[in-house]
């Protein structure tokens, strides 16, 4: 079960950062009434790219973490905790029309089922 919840957090910190540059920052970056911070948009742009990123990279981690870990009931209490509230946050936020509440929430049934 623990290598299926990792499989689809490596899965979603990929289509997110390939589908997040491709349709989302490309097309804002193009804007050209971005914040300048510093004298310019450069440090917004890059802000901007390090945050929608580093989310994937997070999932990258969890998925690591509960592959390693796979005994630890604290990690994986932990990882059902955080999904579970990014579940019920996507759903909530997006009206259940970004799909990645059923990725959340899978993780953490998952990750609750295996402890």
């Amino acid at each position: 079960m623990l290598y299926m919840a990792a499989a689809i957090l490596m899965l979603c910190g990929l289509i997110h950062s390939i589908l997040g540059e491709k349709y989302i920052l490309i097309r804002l970056f193009r804007r050209d009434n971005l914040p300048h911070l510093f004298g310019s948009d450069v440090f917004t742009k890059g802000t901007l790219r390090f945050a929608w990123h580093i989310t994937s990279f997070a999932w990258f981690g969890f998925a690591g973490l509960i592959l390693l870990l796979p005994d630890n009931v604290i990690v994986l209490y932990t990882v059902t905790l955080v999904f579970a509230i990014s579940g019920l946050l996507s759903f909530y936020y997006t009206r259940g029309k970004h799909l990645s509440w059923i990725a959340f929430f899978t993780v953490s049934a998952l990750s609750w089922l295996s402890m």
